[in-house]
């Protein structure tokens, strides 16, 4: 699905305009997190499949060219701007990225792209857009399905994300950090990832008895029925279940005391012989009311988890940001750098190296990308796009998925923990910290 070339704040075009006049020699730009939000130790890359999609396809509809034209800001442009620039406007850059799935950490590059300063500049709000919040789902949702401890996570959350498309990729974020599957059908659709889903409590009440409304519905789904029971009274529901000989493949719980209701419901069920009927939980779950479910051994099998995932409520802005960190001047490559407090950058083109000792994370260096990475330690950005071409077909989201779930348990247990998590060591290189402070020197 194409993005449109106008998802962009208007400074970039603006911008975009100066190089087409002042000429546009090759920029790098670097997409990373300054700091983790507090609740977060780690988190998942995801988005980078999408950000390929877009530059791929990126261009400008003559409809969109004759808006340009009627912007005031950019009354003053040379017609060629439009007329030549805009029009035969492509990605033509080089792009190297982490791979979804990989845990990361702040002041790591995400992402990193070289092209034409214009082409360079106009793609930063889209990038940001796209990385930041589906890494944020991604992150939100490694953290649930920790709190989870094996059993199975649905994404629950479509209706009350922001809008359709951001449904469609929290989905999909969620799937990749490790959730079994999405109420979302468009997502399974265009995904593949498993869908599910119950009935809504509208469907027990438009019916005038309980039991009549749960009956029809498994005449109709068959042995895969999973009831809702907790409309009005979910034990009296689920007594009336046994006593009639129904014998759905679960019950969902909505509401109340989980812990309580869980496993009442769960001693009916095997009193009446369906061992083998699931206890599925939902209701503003996430991953602190998950885990302390699993903590007070409430027998539940399975959670769906909706508006605190879909939404990452607690953390949901990454603050990533896209920064230059190179130009190109008279032909050579100069180093950048802001120095604005609280905002200073490490200039130059980097690369992260990961070093796993034992099956576990030990520590990241952060190094300048023509250095040579500590013995054994792995890097984690590779080019995946040059001439504005991916350079690999699109890698399955099963591959990102089961890369997300071996990298999550390289982290240290103590990364992982849900509250008071330790902060993961990440070192920046002699050379990045010297180049740092020659750019700072020359610069003020």
């Amino acid at each position: 699905m194409r993005v449109s070339a106008l998802v962009a704040d208007l400074y970039e075009l603006t911008m975009t305009a100066g190089y087409h006049v002042s000429g546009q020699g090759l920029s790098t730009f670097e997409l990373f997190v300054r700091e983790l939000p507090p609740t977060r130790a780690y988190l998942v890359v995801a988005g980078i499949d999408q950000v390929l999609d877009y530059l791929e396809q990126l261009s400008f509809a003559p409809d969109e060219i004759a808006y340009l034209r009627s912007v005031p800001a950019l009354a003053n442009v040379p017609p060629s701007f439009f007329e030549d620039y805009l029009r035969r406007f492509r990605f033509t850059g080089e792009v190297w990225a982490v791979a979804e799935g990989t845990p990361v950490f702040a002041q790591q590059p995400i992402l990193r792209v070289t092209a034409p300063a214009g082409e360079a500049q106009l793609i930063e709000t889209a990038l940001l857009t796209i990385v930041g919040f589906q890494t944020s789902i991604a992150s939100k949702a490694a953290r649930v399905v920790e709190g989870a401890q094996g059993r199975p996570v649905v994404e629950f959350g479509s209706r009350r994300a922001h809008g359709p498309e951001a449904a469609r990729y929290a989905a999909r974020a969620a799937y990749l950090a490790g959730c079994a599957g999405t109420s979302n059908v468009e997502a399974g659709f265009l995904f593949g990832i498993p869908v599910s889903g119950t009935m809504a409590h509208s469907w027990v009440m438009s019916f005038a008895d309980e039991l009549d409304a749960l009956r029809t519905f498994a005449s109709v789904h068959g042995p895969n029925t999973v009831f809702v029971i907790d409309t009005y009274d979910p034990l009296v529901a689920v007594r009336r279940i046994v006593d009639a000989g129904l014998r759905p493949s679960g019950v969902r719980l909505d509401s109340g005391d989980l812990v309580a209701l869980s496993r009442a419901v769960r001693q009916v069920l095997d009193a009446g012989g369906l061992r083998e009927t699931r206890v599925f939980a939902s209701g503003d779950l996430d991953e602190y009311r998950v885990a302390a479910l699993i903590a007070a051994r409430a027998p539940i099998d399975a959670f769906g988890v909706g508006s605190s995932l879909s939404t990452s409520n607690d953390a949901p802005a990454l603050g990533a940001v896209y920064k230059l960190i190179e130009i190109e001047r008279d032909g050579v490559r100069v180093p950048t750098m802001k120095l604005s407090p609280g905002k200073r950058l490490y200039p130059g083109r980097k690369q992260v190296w990961r070093l796993v000792e034992e099956g576990v994370m030990r520590q990241d260096v952060v190094a300048l990308a023509d250095e040579t990475g500590p013995p054994g330690a792995t890097p984690l950005l590779t080019c995946v796009m040059r001439g504005g071409r991916r350079l690999d077909r699109r890698p399955a989201l099963l591959t990102a998925r089961d890369r997300c779930a071996a990298e999550r348990a390289r982290l240290p247990l103590s990364v992982r923990t849900l509250r008071d998590a330790d902060r993961y060591p990440v070192i920046m290189s002699a050379r990045l910290e010297r180049l740092a402070e020659d750019a700072a020197r020359r610069l003020s």
